[in-house]
């Protein structure tokens, strides 16, 4: 709630910026075929949305930690609500972080450097047996999550025109969503087929393809400096 009312603060102070009368009139079904269509053909939207979501659909190991917390680590209710916050902790540090020192240049490759130290983080924590050293892997990748989370969200905004930034952040909200919702199918899934452990392994191995693929895919997105 405080999180909101200060969101809703600060809006009071962005200033009014006139935007010029469109009076092009277009169907609800062209509207969006078009914002699709554009969303689809620009590389850099493209591949920074896909890289997020991909990493959050194999690398998510949000949805087993109660079974963490009661097979591996043995911590009980008291611990899974420490390993749960975990990535939050870790995410609101770097955000008052990156409130003074914002990502500017080379901010492609750190957007692919930090989605790989969170398959990394997720590898380490699917081989750790200690609960102090998950919660700190925990913290590290919600610090890594979300300088990929900001940059994804900037490029989103600074790279589309005026007339698309609607359509063009319903898809994203549209891959965002879903990715959490089926991440968390799979990670279950998985769980079944392959053991706890092996499946977060795997999880954070294939995170890991999917930055090498966009590293090598999507030079836009490399070479991007904000």
């Amino acid at each position: 709630m405080c999180s909101y009312g200060g969101s809703f603060f600060s809006y009071l102070f962005i200033r009014h910026q006139p935007m010029p009368y469109n009076d092009r009139s277009e169907s609800m079904r062209t509207s969006l075929k078009t914002g699709i269509q554009f969303f689809f053909k620009q590389q850099l939207l493209l591949s920074a949305v896909s890289l997020d979501l991909f990493a959050v659909l194999f690398g998510g190991a949000v949805a087993l930690l109660p079974a963490y917390a009661d097979q591996i680590l043995h911590v009980g209710p008291e611990g899974l609500g420490f390993l749960r916050s975990a990535p939050a902790i870790g995410a609101v540090i770097m955000a008052a972080y990156m409130a003074f020192r914002p990502p500017s240049k080379g901010a492609g490759k750190l957007m692919l450097w930090c989605v790989a130290g969170f398959g990394v983080c997720m590898i380490a924590f699917a081989l750790s047996q200690s609960f102090l050293f998950s919660i700190l892997v925990l913290i590290l990748s919600g610090m890594l999550d979300n300088v990929s989370v900001v940059i994804r969200s900037t490029i989103l905004q600074t790279y589309t025109p005026n007339e698309m930034r609607g359509r063009v952040s319903a898809v994203n909200s549209i891959f965002v969503g879903s990715s959490n919702e089926i991440g968390a199918f799979e990670s279950g899934l998985a769980a079944k087929f392959l053991g706890l452990v092996n499946s977060v392994l795997v999880g954070g191995c294939l995170t890991l393809a999917v930055v090498g693929i966009t590293w090598k895919a999507a030079p836009k997105l490399k070479d991007l400096d904000l």
